[in-house]
């Protein structure tokens, strides 16, 4: 088995797609659409352009699991799409953490000190994920001005990245 994290763009859109919104509307039933996602059909744009990223976890070139980073203020950043396939869950692979420490990695090399997110609480593991790696719950209020909001998020997440 060959696990591989690299930075994706357009290439990889229709993989994404079918990826995320399995997970978003079969596996969670949460009421969106790839219209209400237009980043995922212009990644280069969306992330890349404005200094942020999308990675691809790939086992044996299998797109298994995506994290991207919008980088919205000079020093400030949000997580955004971190999906991983259901049956690469888990401590077996460790695909999260892996898509996690990729992006903080990538944080600390271009000077982004804080990093936001927003979720919808029916996504508890992954709320517990965020909280085990020292993420603090926020209210919406605390979040900055300029966070790219989505609708459905309504729990939201600050990690300090300054040491």
């Amino acid at each position: 088995m060959k696990l591989v994290i690299k930075p994706v763009d357009n290439q990889y859109s229709n993989d994404i797609v079918d990826l995320i919104l399995n997970i978003q509307q079969n596996e969670f039933n949460v009421a969106i659409t790839i219209e209400d996602q237009p980043d995922l059909l212009n990644i280069t744009n969306f992330y890349h352009a404005g200094g942020g990223n999308f990675w691809g976890c790939f086992i044996n070139d299998e797109l298994v699991g995506t994290i991207a980073l919008i980088k919205f203020e000079s020093n400030t950043g949000a997580i955004r799409k971190m999906f991983v396939k259901k049956e690469f869950r888990g401590k077996e692979f460790s695909i999260a953490q892996k898509l996690l420490e990729t992006l903080i990695e990538y944080c600390q090399q271009n000077k982004i000190d804080d990093l936001y997110l927003g979720t919808v609480s029916i996504l508890e593991a992954a709320l517990r994920f965020y909280e085990k790696n020292n993420f603090v719950r926020i209210e919406k209020g605390e979040l900055p001005k300029t966070f790219p909001l989505m609708a459905p998020d309504n729990v939201f997440c600050h990690l300090n990245l300054k040491k």
